[in-house]
């Protein structure tokens, strides 16, 4: 209810300040057992203000120019104060974020978070994941080192393998003929504006349509069919103050994991920051070791696993794309009558470990120079990662699942 008197009853009576913080926080109740798999969702939420926030500060000494890039970046590294701790920060970030991605979308696996109703906000959440893939790949060129400029190479060179049209669009994509100071350009718009402007508006609607069914729980049990005299959830409790006490616990336990990072390993032994990328970027050098940065990396291990055709590498881009077009449709591969895994079966737990094996020992391969026995490697645990997608409407309709209560349980 808004207030009648006052600074804040003259905002409501203007905006709807009060009655959103009520919709969306005070009044807007959460199932009473969420775990530790729940907490993802915020953290998210905070590491994209830290990338807005570092970015914004970056953008005002970086030089989007081929002939000035690396030594801008250089510059703020060295002699812009405190320049050196906005760049880890971002790029830090950028690794905290997917990882946090990775984990967020792993707890919508097991608790079967991406089923009725809440197929439009897995949607939106792949949408974020695939924004987000974009928004990193371009930065990725901007600080115009060894890595930066032939990763870059390699990945808009993927698109000529497109039948017919594939010359055409990455000449398109890169603004001229080889990676250039065109390319450096149109990437950099669209980092700091074209994709964080779609990215936020993404969030957005991801949380819109949470708040629209409600949050999802361990158990799966729709927490809106139990309702008190007063309409409220019987196993619901409101988001603010309770939660939101937590997650601010929750945030700074990991902003001191991320400022540790931060100071004493930014480069993680070259995952995050690769060490050819300290290099400035040199058309007539190629590194010895080419590969993305790890979050790509099983993507890149299978685009690697798929052996070309005629000499294109058409079939590895299909498979590497498709192996993330497949999140989409999740909800209707999954047949079960239970969402969470505490009331699955045994083939789909094995499934999901097989799933999750699968995608680190890819990430692995992926970060490793390409030889015979990782090339078969790769090949196997690709097929495993689609099976897992494939075989889902035979395996969840078959499998033995236990009786699911009526109301949320307090484990």
């Amino acid at each position: 209810m808004s207030n009648n008197n006052g600074f804040m009853g003259w905002i409501d009576a203007r905006f709807p300040l009060t009655k959103m913080f009520e919709d969306h926080m005070s009044k807007y109740y959460a199932p009473k057992n969420f775990n530790f798999w729940y907490m993802f969702g915020i953290l998210a939420t905070v590491i994209l203000v830290i990338q807005i926030v570092t970015g914004v500060l970056l953008t005002m000494h970086y030089k989007p120019d081929a002939a000035l890039a690396f030594g801008s970046v250089e510059y703020i590294m060295r002699d812009v104060p405190g320049g050196w701790f906005i760049r880890y920060m971002h790029s830090t970030g950028a690794s905290a974020f997917f990882l946090v991605v990775y984990l967020h979308m792993y707890r919508g696996l097991i608790y079967g978070s991406f089923k009725a109703p809440r197929e439009l906000i897995w949607i939106f959440g792949v949408l974020i994941y695939v924004a987000l893939m974009a928004e990193a790949f371009m930065g990725y060129l901007l600080p115009w080192g060894q890595m930066s400029y032939w990763g870059a190479q390699v990945i808009v060179n993927l698109f000529a393998a497109v039948p017919f049209v594939g010359e055409e669009l990455s000449i398109w994509i890169r603004g001229d003929y080889v990676i250039s100071d065109a390319t450096l350009n149109r990437f950099f718009a669209f980092h700091v504006i074209a994709v964080p402007l779609i990215l936020i508006g993404l969030v957005v609607a991801h949380i819109i349509a949470l708040h629209e069914v409600g949050s999802n729980n361990p158990d799966g049990v729709e927490i809106k069919k139990t309702k008190g005299a007063d309409g409220i959830p019987l196993d619901g409790i409101a988001f603010h103050p309770y939660y939101t006490v937590k997650d601010l616990m929750l945030i700074v336990v990991f902003l001191m994991v991320f400022f540790a990072i931060v100071f004493f390993a930014p480069e993680m032994g070259g995952y995050f920051i690769e060490h050819a990328n300290f290099e400035p970027a040199n058309s007539l050098k190629t590194p010895e070791h080419i590969a993305p940065v790890w979050y790509f990396t099983p993507y890149y291990a299978m685009l690697r696993a798929v052996p070309p055709i005629f000499g294109s590498a058409f079939p590895g881009v299909v498979v590497m794309g498709l192996a993330i077009v497949v999140f989409f449709f999740l909800p209707w591969l999954d047949r079960s009558p239970v969402k969470s895994i505490r009331y699955r079966g045994m083939l789909y737990k094995s499934w999901i470990a097989v799933f999750v094996v699968s995608f680190i020992v890819l990430g692995y391969l992926g970060t490793q120079p390409s030889t015979p026995g990782k090339t078969l490697a790769a090949q196997i645990f690709t097929t495993l990662y689609f099976l897992f997608f494939f075989l889902m409407p035979w395996y969840t309709t078959v499998d033995k699942t236990k009786p699911v209560p009526e109301r949320v349980t307090d484990k």
